[in-house]
């Protein structure tokens, strides 16, 4: 536990972040979780541990994980914003009945053909999203 505390405090010392518990504790949470957590879900789970942080809070230390690319905004529902800390390369898959969020390996779809979009536009990046029922709602 020692060690991993170490281990994330390095982290945001090497983006050059001030470490303070709150900003320790969401993204302590968030390597923890693979459920992709709102804000809020985090605001719950961290003020357990630490019973000082705001919302506020939650979305600065949240903004300075993201700015220093440690974490990731993932929006797959209107007007729901969600974060993870696996910022390498994947797509998502969303289950419509029981809203559950599961990481899709970057290697399960060929890479995608962007030549059809209009002349004028470049591509930088891109995500596929699924969406579906999963086997435990089937």
């Amino acid at each position: 536990m020692k060690k991993e505390a170490d281990a994330i405090v390095n982290i945001l010392k090497e983006k050059k972040l001030r470490v303070t518990p709150q900003r320790f504790a969401v993204y302590a949470n968030l390597l923890h979780r693979n459920d992709h957590p709102t804000a809020e879900q985090i605001l719950s789970d961290i003020n357990q541990d630490v019973p000082t942080s705001s919302q506020a809070t939650v979305y600065t230390a949240l903004q300075a994980l993201r700015q220093v690319g440690l974490v990731r905004e993932v929006v797959l529902e209107p007007g729901v914003c969600r974060y993870d800390a696996n910022v390498e390369p994947h797509h998502h898959f969303r289950c419509r009945c029981c809203c559950v969020i599961e990481d899709i390996p970057w290697e399960t779809f060929q890479s995608l053909d962007l030549g059809g979009l209009r002349p004028g536009i470049t591509p930088e990046r891109y995500e596929v999203t699924v969406e579906g029922i999963c086997d435990r709602c089937q």
